[in-house]
């Protein structure tokens, strides 16, 4: 059964629940992952602050897929039924379609995990999932700890076909067809600057007692973009929000992580388990400060983009051609964007044409 954990206890769902009901008095999952510690494997000789290199390392001979061979991953990502995050799901969704196929690919399924409770006008239109939010007032307006208590709910009911997940964003696009980047025990994730444990030592003891190691154990990554074996994630998925919930209820931690607060979390809780995952950084790239599409596979567009008409970047101030999605909160962005001044580099353009072919070819692109 999916939701029995190590120890043949309750499913991770009803773990969850009772985190949501004792909380803040009495539960202490800290003790409990201890046992978890398992999931990650040595390989050999190879050590892991060589595995986690930029952009990946030659993966060991004991974990490398033979060249034939395919291992597909579902796509995942959580949203609201909130218009801003609507029409960046159905952006997200043309663009998986459109790479599913390819040579390259080694795409699954796709849900939409849909955190409102309620069924909305993309049902049809996009495969959705949809689960409870948390009861009211538990995510005190940080809207984002939906994300963890949306994936453990999601494991616990749906049949998943693929062996990996990965766990993605409605502000992604697809650029390129996107291999299995995982290697067994060992998810692969995106490196995120500003993800620094290290720097944080202090509050992250609060959440990864030193018996476990050295915070350089926790990977500097968010839940999302990762590809990880679905078991893998089953184990780490109540962990995840139980830290997200105690770091929320940390004043000092709350302050210091802020809006990337679940993404420490996330972190926090795959180290307790004993996963770390592989770094690769060619796994996305962020306009407009990756300039370069390269060789990557996701363009991330949660940066605005502003550029004057010299197409000369003017980051923290409205510039005279912009593409930022925080523009387009209360309905979809127009068809037919127009494009950036000559000069702004090749991942702005990118963005901006990939968005404009999703919206010349989604049916019914301005419905709410």
């Amino acid at each position: 059964m999916i939701g029995r954990n190590a120890m043949g206890r309750s499913s991770p769902l009803l773990l969850v629940l009772l985190a949501l009901g004792v909380f803040f008095a009495t539960y202490n999952l800290l003790t409990m992952v201890n046992n978890y510690r398992s999931a990650g494997k040595s390989l050999g000789g190879f050590s892991h602050h060589t595995l986690l290199s930029d952009p990946i390392v030659e993966m060991p001979k004991n974990v490398r897929r033979p060249k034939n061979s395919r291992s597909l991953f579902h796509v995942a990502l959580t949203a609201t039924d909130a218009p801003y995050s609507k029409w960046q799901c159905r952006i997200m969704y043309y663009w998986y379609k459109k790479q599913k196929d390819m040579q390259g690919s080694e795409m699954g399924g796709f849900t939409r995990i849909l955190h409102s409770g309620n069924p909305d006008n993309l049902m049809e239109e996009i495969p959705t999932v949809i689960v409870d939010p948390l009861p009211a007032g538990l995510d005190r307006g940080y809207i984002v700890l939906n994300r963890p208590w949306a994936f453990v709910q999601w494991l616990e009911k749906a049949t998943i076909e693929e062996e990996y997940i990965l766990m993605a964003e409605p502000d992604h696009v697809f650029v390129r067809p996107l291999p299995n980047l995982a290697h067994g025990d060992y998810p692969a994730g995106f490196p995120f600057f500003y993800i620094t444990p290290a720097q944080h030592e202090k509050i992250l003891r609060k959440f990864y007692p030193e018996e476990n190691g050295p915070v350089t154990n926790i990977d500097p990554i968010g839940n999302s973009p990762v590809i990880i074996r679905k078991d893998l994630l089953e184990k780490i998925a109540p962990t995840w929000m139980n830290v997200s919930l105690r770091m929320k209820d940390d004043p000092e931690a709350d302050k210091v992580f802020g809006w990337v607060l679940e993404m420490y979390a996330y972190a926090v809780a795959s180290a307790l388990h004993g996963v770390q995952h592989i770094l690769r950084r060619d796994f996305m790239l962020q306009p407009p400060w990756d300039l370069d599409i390269g060789k990557k596979f996701i363009i991330h567009f949660t940066y605005g983009c502003d550029y004057n008409l010299k197409g000369e970047l003017t980051y923290g101030k409205i510039g005279e051609w912009r593409f930022d999605k925080r523009s387009y909160l209360r309905g979809p962005p127009p068809k037919n964007l127009s494009l950036p001044p000559p000069g702004v580099p090749e991942s702005v353009v990118t963005l901006v044409k990939m968005v404009n072919e999703a919206t010349a070819n989604i049916p019914n692109w301005e419905a709410q």
